[in-house]
């Protein structure tokens, strides 16, 4: 399945990778955007991503040496993206181990095509084959039904983003996590101005999963640098 994959999107040039990222999420996949590969290396460990997109060319770091550090790291699909023409880029970026090459400028619809046959190629990665949601308290989360159930038996209401944002905060229980980087992980969109949201969402969130919101026992405030999941969290697996 390829409907809601989790995608790297990295992509020095703003007025093509946030337009990109929101057709991507209107193609059903969920999308986490860098600038760099500073900022590419920064979201790899910590994200469980099904397939990278990277601009060759890119400030500092280029594309190829961040692809040939991820697949050094793992086996990651790569979709190469450069402005460049030259028959060289794709050959080093195929050699390096990406799985595919598109050269700019692209019709966008045949990046989605090459994703999904990617994707459907490599198969499920192993931590999606294996955890199949999370239990904390009385809560189970379902990321593949995208539902919150408690033991009683009644699903919590909430949007797609506070689901998200939960999702989030659940797999990096123990974690701090500024707004930014929430804000990135669960939205994949630059945090400019979007303080404010996060807060809203956490407010929302705590009234829904708090026995008492005013004094939250799972999200809590870590004044001066975000929010932390805490409490004990459990992988509910297959089988």
């Amino acid at each position: 399945m390829t409907s809601g994959a989790h995608l790297l999107l990295v992509e020095d040039e703003r007025s093509i990778r946030e337009p990109l990222a929101r057709l991507l999420d209107r193609a059903g996949f969920r999308v986490t955007q860098a600038g760099d590969a500073e900022r590419a290396r920064q979201l790899l460990p910590d994200s469980a991503f099904d397939l990278a997109i990277l601009d060759i060319m890119l400030p500092g770091e280029d594309g190829l040496s961040l692809a040939r550090f991820i697949r050094a790291s793992g086996d990651l699909p790569l979709v190469m993206l450069t402005a460049r023409s030259e028959e060289i880029d794709r050959i080093i970026g195929l050699e390096m181990g990406a799985d595919d090459y598109l050269a700019k400028p692209f019709n966008p619809r045949e990046l989605i095509a090459r994703i999904r046959a990617i994707l459907r190629r490599a198969g499920p990665r192993p931590a999606a084959a294996t955890a199949t949601g999370y239990r904390f308290g009385p809560w189970r989360l379902d990321p593949e039904a995208q539902r919150l159930r408690h033991d009683d038996g009644h699903d919590a209401d909430l949007t797609s983003g506070e689901f998200r944002l939960l999702l989030v905060l659940v797999e990096r229980a123990g974690r701090v996590l500024s707004r930014d980087q929430l804000l990135d992980l669960a939205h994949g969109r630059s945090p400019e101005g979007l303080d404010r949201a996060i807060d809203n969402m956490v407010h929302r969130l705590r009234r829904r999963i708090e026995a008492d919101p005013a004094a939250p026992e799972w999200i809590r405030t870590v004044h001066g640098s975000g929010y932390v999941f805490s409490g004990k969290v459990e992988a509910v697996c297959a089988g």
